[in-house]
């Protein structure tokens, strides 16, 4: 079935990233409404009030959030790379470590991120003590994950995977793995390697400057 995908996201933004991994996994065409523009963001703010993204419009269908996303193109525009098994096994374990990547990697990432961007007497050091501790645990969980893995749930890309790469590609930018966490920092390097992920790497280089920690010179 063939309709006309528009999403709206914004090329650094770790969540555009994880859709459109998808969308590149599987060569999917689409219109992409960068968030650049002040005429797609009036367009979001009308379609999706709480002006998160991305959003995607498929045929006049309004689908919110990455993994729904992700989901929904499974369904209605499947390709050649399944990123949600059949299985409904295999599918329970993908979408589990979907959740561990949102929720203890990219949130208390973000946490640390958003803090930086506030006012200085507005910020909170203990919450982002808290979320620094979040990810070194997070990060301590995932090495044993990946001692006898090539990607999240085993030997297939899947959508656990398209979440992963850009939320430990800022993580360690924001709290580095170093030398502690070899397993982890081996799975950020294939993930970076994936051409899917690398094109959305490249593609948001112009906007490095917007991180509020300083992007480091590498990657």
């Amino acid at each position: 079935m063939s309709s006309r995908l528009a999403l709206y996201a914004h090329p650094f933004s770790s969540y555009s990233q994880k859709a459109l991994v998808a969308f590149y996994e599987n060569d999917i065409p689409f219109e992409y409404r960068s968030l650049e523009s002040e005429e797609h963001r009036a367009e979001l703010a009308r379609l999706w009030p709480m002006r998160r993204f991305p959003v995607l419009v498929d045929d006049g269908r309004t689908i919110v959030e990455a993994t729904t996303i992700i989901e929904h193109l499974a369904l209605h525009h499947p390709g050649p790379v399944r990123l949600v098994p059949l299985d409904r096994e295999a599918a329970l374990d993908v979408r589990a470590l979907d959740r561990f990547f949102d929720n203890y990697v990219s949130t208390p990432q973000q946490k640390v991120v958003f803090d930086r961007l506030r006012p200085e007497a507005d910020r909170d050091p203990y919450g982002v003590a808290e979320a620094r501790a979040m990810l070194d645990t997070a990060y301590a969980w995932l090495e044993r994950h990946m001692e006898t893995r090539t990607w999240a749930a085993g030997d297939a890309f899947s959508l656990a995977d398209c979440g992963a790469a850009p939320f430990l590609f800022y993580a360690d930018w924001t709290q580095p793995l170093g030398d502690r966490f070899p397993n982890v920092s081996a799975y950020r390097r294939r993930l970076l390697a994936r051409p899917s992920f690398a094109r959305a790497v490249d593609e948001a280089r112009p906007f490095r400057p917007y991180f509020p920690l300083g992007a480091p010179d590498r990657d």
